[in-house]
């Protein structure tokens, strides 16, 4: 069993789709294992995704993050991260192959509507930021 964090963005959440993106999540053999609506404030944003702070899409992607509700998630599977990273689809929705997450309900490479690990370490370091051990409820 694999755990990874999965969050549905601001955009995914203002068009009222967190449900079918749940959906997608379980259709495919993930099971939600935590979960929460958070509202990040600027410097939770930036603390999550410090370790892109040198790159120019940085400051626009942690305003994008604080400006709305986002769910974040922690998925549970049989390899869940290359799993959750297929259901998403690629991180442009331009490129995302049709009935992916981001091909569905992404509006831009900086709105893709979903984010999810991209490793082991950083999935362990992501779910940590969110989420106690004992909010996580292992089936």
């Amino acid at each position: 069993m694999e755990y990874t964090l999965s969050i549905v963005k601001p955009n995914a959440v203002k068009k009222n789709v967190i449900g079918k993106i749940f959906a997608q999540f379980e259709q495919h053999g993930l099971r939600i294992v935590a979960l929460k609506m958070v509202q990040l404030s600027l410097s939770r944003a930036q603390d999550f995704y410090c370790e892109h702070a040198q790159k120019p899409f940085y400051n626009k992607l942690c305003d994008f993050m604080s400006s709305g509700p986002i769910c974040v998630q922690v998925l549970q599977g049989v390899n869940a991260i290359e799993l959750n990273r297929q259901i998403m689809g690629a991180t442009d929705p331009s490129q995302a192959e049709a009935g992916t997450i981001r091909a569905m309900y992404g509006d831009s490479l900086d709105e893709n509507s979903v984010h999810g690990s991209d490793s082991p370490t950083s999935a362990q370091r992501e779910i940590q930021f969110f989420f106690e051990s004992e909010e996580i409820l292992v089936r």
